[in-house]
């Protein structure tokens, strides 16, 4: 691996529990080993994107995780693995810290760019976004919850957040590349609740 000073720590978070459509919308999007609801997730976005590849070697080596999404672009890398054990997965994460020197303090903190909220969608715009969703559907009327977050890979904490708040539908969520996104859909006051929710538990993220 290349100097633990010359790699930057982006993203770090531990899911404490994958929720149903979210775990359902991870093994719909990853090509590794599949997560299911109620098991623990741990992110990691790191730059450059190459050293993500020695990240899971270590994760696998350190602790009984399942490796479920490994992207490697040339500015950033990032890695999701999960386990039936919080213990599992809070070990493997922090032996990837160690590996490259870094501690939990030393990611970036997730900073909101956009949080729109669109309400009574109509028809044709909920056309659109469905041809490119890869989760629920968003339905006329509904309304709609966009997130823009950096780091990327904050996206699928915050679209599970959503999900424990209330009862909404998680269209899209893309937490890779410069910039994260995350599509909810809902009916107003559950989407204003997850809106309000997620916010919230972002803005208790640590880091510089």
């Amino acid at each position: 691996m290349d100097s633990k000073e010359n790699i930057e720590l982006r993203t770090y978070i531990i899911i404490d529990s994958l929720q149903l459509q979210m775990a359902s919308y991870l093994s719909t999007v990853s090509q590794g080993y599949l997560p299911v609801a109620g098991q623990t997730s741990c992110v990691i976005e790191i730059a450059p994107g190459i050293e993500i590849n020695t990240l899971t070697d270590i994760a696998l080596k350190a602790t009984d995780v399942r490796p479920g999404m490994q992207i490697v672009e040339r500015a950033f890398g990032l890695l999701e693995v999960h386990s039936d054990s919080q213990g599992d997965t809070r070990m493997a994460g922090e032996a990837m810290l160690k590996s490259i020197g870094k501690e939990e303090s030393d990611r970036i903190k997730p900073r909101i760019l956009t949080n729109q909220l669109i309400r009574n969608v109509e028809d044709h715009h909920a056309q659109l976004i469905n041809r490119t969703r890869w989760g629920t559907m968003l339905l006329k009327g509904d309304t709609l919850f966009v997130l823009e977050i950096e780091p990327a890979g904050y996206a699928y904490y915050a679209a599970n957040e959503a999900e424990k708040a209330a009862n909404i539908n998680i269209i899209e969520v893309r937490g890779f590349g410069q910039f994260g996104r995350v599509y909810i859909g809902g009916n107003e006051a559950d989407v204003v609740e997850c809106k309000i929710a997620v916010e919230k538990r972002l803005s208790e993220i640590l880091g510089r």
